[in-house]
């Protein structure tokens, strides 16, 4: 696992194992907020470790920026914390998730000890606030990875935590493109210092504006293609023709993920327009 100080008490890690999925912990002089917790039990168990033994303070909150496993299924890893999210994230942990770690330990021996925690505290419309130490952090909703997905905005810092609304290679196929485009645009006027994806590496102030556009252009880039490809009988053929770099974006981000993710974004969205 990687480990970096982005600014005074916020740290983030990565997952040197898992798609290079990202969490953060923002630190005060009593107690820690995680943001997200990893998709590993060893990890999330690390995580732990250094925020009480070299940070020298106890998780009070854990923030789940959206339900999907490698973000959330490390709840349990940090007992006695209160877990925050949107509301649809509990809906969609105790709906979903249950069976679908269920499935997930059939397969995998090292997830037996993993247990869903659903989150305490949610919120659906607006904005939450947590203080932190002399931190201030304001939870905001960001659908488009998914429809529960939230952001985490450390407000002095201007550092967001952005969770799977901001990616290397946008992934719509649990969302929506149209949210999506929305959210990138609206974190694009934040003002950042730092944009901490939900996987991948930290995006800096001087690239924050170049990622942004790419990111938009991607998502304009393939609902057009799509929308054109869906208008012919062979339809599934063509959209296979269809590569990364025809919609804007390299094939090498994410350890080599990315091009799958694209022919997965393709067939969603193919769907999708089908269906309307």
């Amino acid at each position: 696992m990687h480990r970096e100080r982005v600014s005074e008490n916020v740290y983030w890690f990565q997952s040197e194992v898992y798609a290079q999925v990202t969490a953060g912990v923002v630190v005060g002089p009593q107690w820690a907020v995680v943001i997200d917790t990893l998709a590993l039990p060893e990890e999330s168990m690390s995580m732990r470790e250094f925020i009480e033994h070299e940070l020298g303070v106890q998780v009070r909150y854990v923030i789940n920026t959206h339900y999907h496993a490698d973000h959330s299924w490390g709840n349990c890893f940090f007992p006695g914390a209160t877990i925050i999210s949107h509301a649809k994230c509990r809906e969609y942990l105790v709906e979903d998730g249950i069976p679908s770690l269920e499935g997930a330990q059939k397969q995998n021996p090292s997830l037996r000890q993993v247990k869903i925690v659903p989150p305490h505290l949610t919120f659906e419309t607006g904005e939450m606030t947590l203080r932190v130490g002399k931190k201030n952090l304001i939870l905001s909703y960001t659908p488009g990875h998914s429809d529960d997905g939230i952001s985490v905005l450390v407000e002095e810092d201007r550092v967001l935590f952005a969770g799977d609304v901001f990616m290397p290679l946008p992934f719509i196929v649990d969302g929506d493109a149209d949210d999506m485009l929305a959210s990138i645009k609206k974190i694009g006027k934040m003002g950042l210092e730092n944009i901490i994806q939900g996987h991948g590496d930290i995006i800096l102030r001087g690239e924050i504006d170049a990622a942004v556009r790419e990111n938009v252009n991607y998502l304009n880039n393939i609902k057009k293609v799509v929308k054109a490809v869906s208008k012919k009988k062979n339809a599934e053929e063509a959209l296979e023709e269809i590569t990364i770099e025809d919609c804007g974006k390299s094939r090498v981000h994410l350890g080599g993920l990315a091009e799958t993710l694209h022919r997965r974004n393709l067939r969603a969205l193919h769907k999708q327009t089908s269906v309307k």
